[in-house]
């Protein structure tokens, strides 16, 4: 009846409208009057006049196509990756939230601090102990690996609407700039493709005006796709990657004293090397494929957007091959005697290592559950495979000789060359008992190849008891690696190495109690490493070499993280306690604490918004230093720096469609000190006024 009372008004409505008009003059100049779009004659039923039957049909389609427009939003996308795909097809809403959005550099992630050499973009290594569960062939390069890009980033999208992401992020000055884009589509209900590309670029305080080279210049770049056949039994991965990063490794400023001699002007402030830099450059293809066997299981979650797809049977098969070359270009005579000897050009360097890889793996997977399934229980799960990696190594160096003419010239030689392959079996197993008890493990060996011996075996096991008594995970491992080609076999311009050495072995177990309705978490970790390699130096001396730990090292490490809320205030934090026997060749600090104090709130009546304030702190530790030319950290002299509490305050917010952030970074400094360390010679950045957009676009 309510539907027809407003049908009725509304045709009343028009009916006075039509008399009203009815009123007006002729003359087309009258403002508001008739204006005629179509003076040719009418031919068809347009002027054949609509009973009241008929009219109240048209407003009813009007009003029905009104409530049908459809605003399109992040509902409309759905995201997974690689991990999520390997046991099953799962789906997840788009995160277009505010938690951690003005933490947007990966050095600086509330729980995995990285400590660098002064801006983003140059070479950094973990705070805390964060040791690489990894086996098989190393290059030991790794000082840069937070700005590479690698299949396990991509994610795949199943988009019902074109959608594009730009994130910016500019800050006052000279100093940093980063800028990502994301685009992906769906060309058909089972194909979706797209692209991503980021960029950073930065040039820090201590930087020449004139000097390109000191420069940070990052592209990292993606094209990928997804394909689910119509019956969801083949899926197809595969993208293409293409990583340029460009460092450079100035050897530090002359000045050791900076944040004690008063006002200056740091961009006159010279550097030991301020031509001399790093690029990394790779490209890389990823293809992978599976096929589902058997019976086919799914769980709704929600909408079928969310449906799972639970194979009982799968059949795979990946592809991998990348290209990644180190190069290091030395072009300044090293005055300052920032290498420790040169071996084939004192002013002039152009170091190189090559390395090709072609992986192929293939494996099957077998589940075992019941039919009904509501939720996921009393299932079991095998997988096994078996995976080839063919590596090829070439590594060069610039000689000075002299040419047909008697002239000196620099022509690169190749010092080593060589070729290999490692066989992998691999094995998963899982039980799940119910929705609260479940056993993982899983098992790496390496049982043909150069790296023949090593292992990684993993062991899980989770128990819940509901939302509100959270779950409790048991986790162990031990793994045995073969030292990395850094090592044993080095041969550059500055550093040469012929080593032996034997495998580093890590034991672990650990202890994880998570409450999501408590929003807390709490993690106890031990490590037992035999044979640990590291990089060290002569006493107050700069000829970094690697070296091996004879003992055991015992290291205990407890992590926790709350976040309260009171009425429209939230305070989150995040506390790391480590304990070792050996704080002088880990170079850790024993205490580190995040805290996040924000307060939520609606600003003029359409911005959703946070106010807050950051702060990091970690406790006093010996600094590492860094070797140029070589990539790497070392224990060099004994420093310690004192260490104060770095604040950042900001305001992100939200309207509609965009994402952004103010932030003034390290907005206490001169307040303990004037400025502050994490690598020896290297000072970090001073304070700084940032902003950061994000827009999202479904269209």
């Amino acid at each position: 009846m309510p539907e027809k009372l407003k049908y009725i008004l509304l045709l009343s409505i028009c009916v006075l409208t039509q008399a009203a008009f009815a009123q007006s003059p002729t003359n087309p100049n009258y403002p508001g009057g008739p204006q005629r779009l179509n003076t040719r004659p009418d031919t068809g039923r347009v002027g054949q006049k609509l009973t009241d039957d008929q009219m109240l049909d048209t407003i009813r389609s009007r009003q029905e196509r009104k409530r049908d427009t459809v605003v399109f939003n992040a509902k409309f996308i759905r995201v997974t990756n690689e991990r999520l795909l390997n046991d099953s097809t799962q789906l997840f809403p788009l995160d277009t939230g505010l938690t951690n959005f003005q933490n947007y550099s990966p050095l600086n992630q509330p729980r995995s601090p990285r400590i660098y050499l002064g801006n983003t973009g140059l070479d950094e290594r973990p705070l805390l102990f964060e040791p690489s569960r990894t086996i098989g062939f190393d290059a030991g390069l790794h000082t840069l690996d937070a700005y590479l890009l690698g299949p396990q980033d991509i994610n795949y999208y199943r988009a019902r609407v074109p959608y594009t992401q730009l994130y910016l992020v500019g800050v006052t000055g000279r100093t940093e700039q980063l800028f990502k884009l994301l685009h992906t589509q769906n060309i058909n209900k089972q194909l979706n493709i797209g692209f991503k590309l980021n960029y950073i670029g930065s040039q820090g305080f201590y930087s020449s005006n004139s000097t390109l080279a000191q420069n940070v210049s990052d592209v990292n770049a993606a094209a990928f796709a997804w394909y689910e056949s119509k019956n969801k039994r083949y899926n197809l991965l595969g993208n293409l990657i293409y990583n340029n990063l460009k460092a450079p490794e100035t050897g530090s400023i002359l000045d050791d004293s900076i944040y004690v001699t008063g006002t200056i002007d740091k961009t006159t402030q010279p550097v030991r090397l301020p031509n001399t830099y790093e690029n990394w450059k790779e490209g890389g293809f990823y293809l992978k494929q599976s096929y589902y066997i058997g019976r086919i299981d799914s769980v709704k979650k929600g909408s079928s957007a969310n449906t799972n797809i639970l194979p009982t049977q799968r059949v795979s098969y990946t592809l991998n091959y990348d290209t990644r070359k180190y190069n290091f270009l030395q072009n300044d005579a090293d005055s300052y005697n920032v290498f420790p000897d040169y071996y084939f050009s004192s002013n002039y360097a152009r170091d190189s290592l090559t390395v090709a890889h072609l992986q192929n793996e293939f494996s099957y997977s077998f589940y075992l559950r019941s039919k009904a399934v509501k939720f996921v229980k009393n299932e079991m799960k095998l997988d096994v495979g078996l995976s080839q990696d063919y590596y090829h190594y070439t590594q060069y160096v610039t000689d000075t000789t002299l040419n047909q003419y008697g002239s000196k010239v620099n022509l690169p030689e190749r010092v080593q060359e060589k070729s290999f392959q490692d066989i992998t079996l691999k094995a998963k197993f899982s039980y799940r008992f119910s929705d609260r008890i479940a056993l993982d493990g899983n098992f790496r060996q390496i049982a043909a190849g150069r790296d023949f011996g090593d292992f990684l075996y993993d062991a899980k096991l989770t128990l819940a008891g509901g939302n509100k008594a959270g779950k409790i995970i048991f986790e162990g491992y031990s793994q045995s690696s073969s030292p990395p080609l850094a090592y044993t076999d080095w041969i550059s311009d500055h550093f040469i190495f012929h080593d032996s050495f034997h495998s580093q072995k890590t034991t672990s177990v650990s202890f994880n109690y998570i409450n999501n309705a408590l929003k807390l978490d709490l993690k106890a970790e031990y490590f037992l490493i035999t044979d640990y390699l590291y990089f060290a130096a002569q006493t107050n001396g700069i000829d970094a070499h690697p070296v091996q730990v004879d003992g055991a090292i015992n290291l205990l490490k407890v992590s926790f993280g709350k976040t309260f809320a009171w009425r429209k205030w939230h305070f989150e934090d995040f506390l790391v306690y480590q304990k070792t026997d050996y704080q002088s060749t880990l170079r850790t600090p024993e205490f580190y604490n995040y805290s996040s104090l924000y307060y939520k709130t609606l600003l003029f009546s359409v911005l959703y918004s946070n106010i807050g304030i950051d702060v990091r702190y970690n406790s006093e530790y010996v600094a590492p230093s860094y070797a140029p030319g070589l990539g790497q950290f070392y224990n060099g002299a004994n420093v310690t720096f004192s260490s104060y509490p770095i604040a950042t305050v900001y305001l992100k917010a939200t309207l509609q469609r965009t994402n952004f952030f103010i932030m003034y970074d390290y907005a206490n400094q001169g307040v303990f000190s004037k400025g502050f360390y994490t690598v020896n010679r290297y000072p970090q950045m001073d304070h700084l006024l940032k902003i950061g957009v994000s827009w999202s676009f479904y269209n």
